[in-house]
Order: structure tokens, then sequence, then C-alpha cells
């Protein structure tokens, strides 16, 4: 007596392949999808962070972190919170200090629009987090953001912890995608996720690299 032998048809074999294929792009707009988001997200806090230094500045007329009459412009605003009224952010580095310090502008920065509500945020704290988890931070010290020749400002707003295809991306959105062009630059991380306190130019964006993105105005 013969066995009868059976097995997928190719019919059967095409609407599998269908099903994983449309499996394998759902998953795939999705991570793009996400990637998306995060860019959205990153460039949102960038420039969000440039409306609170000109808004306070608009309404104070001071730099914040530098607010030298912070005691009168923000009551509850410790002594501590006072900066120096050179109309720069230009000690420390722009990550900021966990707690605000004079000698971190960047760290003075974030507790002085938090006290002013323009930002969320413990003002006891002198630092941000960026939304992949890196730091936000900001400065006027060239000795700790050198940009390249071709790229003029004098504030510069800092986001670490930014893998290349992100950090490219983010490029576009706000500039011209190029790390070294325009007015964001970036600066290749040696350890993913430290941030690069004295930021350079990065020469390329590349997808495996982590970088610290920096936009100036």
């Amino acid at each position: 007596m013969k066995s009868k032998q059976s097995g997928f048809t190719l019919v059967e074999i095409a609407i599998v392949l269908v099903i994983i294929g449309l499996l394998l792009g759902g998953v795939l707009k999705g991570q793009e999808m996400i990637a998306g988001a995060k860019v959205k997200a990153l460039a949102n806090e960038i420039k969000g962070v440039q409306t609170m230094f000109f808004a306070y500045q608009d309404k104070f007329h001071a730099v914040p972190g530098d607010d030298a009459k912070s005691a009168t412009n923000l009551p509850s605003a410790p002594a501590a919170a006072t900066g120096a009224g050179n109309g720069r952010i230009d000690t420390g580095t722009w990550i900021g200090l966990a707690a605000p310090d004079v000698a971190s502008k960047s760290s003075l920065f974030w507790q002085q629009v938090r006290l002013a509500g323009l930002a969320n945020g413990d003002a006891t704290s002198g630092q941000a987090t960026n939304a992949v988890g890196g730091k936000l931070g900001i400065t006027s010290n060239t000795a700790r953001v050198t940009t390249p020749a071709n790229v003029t400002g004098t504030t510069a707003i800092c986001s670490s912890g930014i893998e290349g295809k992100l950090a490219r991306q983010l490029d576009y959105a706000l500039d011209d995608g190029v790390a070294t062009t325009g007015s964001v630059f970036a600066a290749v991380e040696a350890t993913a996720g430290t941030p690069i306190a004295a930021a350079t130019a990065a020469a390329v964006y590349v997808d495996t690299s982590v970088y610290t993105v920096c936009m100036v105005f």
C-alpha cells in the first residue's frame, strides 16, 4: 500500500511569504515611526531651550543663567542662583551640574528658567535630560564648544547620546543634514552616552556612532 505524502502547495507557500512580508514591513514601518517621533522630540527640545532663552531675556532683560538680578526677578531664587551679569553663559560646561552653581552658568540657566515658569522640572537641579536619556544644555563658552569655521553663532544648545541615524535626521530637521556646516554640528562620543563636554565638529554622520549634537544661534 502506497503512503500518501502531503506538503505545502505553491499557493500556500506564497501566502506564508506574503504574510511574513507584511509583518516585516509593519515592523520596519513601526521602527521608522518611533525614530521619527524621537527626532521630532529632540528637535522640539532644542528649539524649546532657544525659546526659553529669548523669553527670559524679553521678560527680565537678562540672559538666563547669567541674571545678576535673579533675587529680584525671581523672588524664590536662592543666592546661589545669581549670575555675573556679563551677558554670557560662560562658566563650566554646557552639561551643567547636578546642583545649580555659579561655577556652571548652564546649571543656573535651568534653575532660572524653571523658577521663571518657562521650563518644567525641579529648580534645585542644574541639569536636563533629552528624549533619548542624554543631557540637554546650553553655553556660550567657546572653550567648551568649538564650532567649525563655517558655523557661526555665540550660543550653543547641545543634546547628547544621539545615535548616528537620529543625529543625521535631527540635523536635517533643524538645518542642512551636514555635521560641519550651517547652524547645527555634531561630535562623536568616545563612549556612547557620555556627553562631549568640549564639543567639536564631526566629519560625517555614521549610523553606528553616537553623537552630541549642538545648534548655535
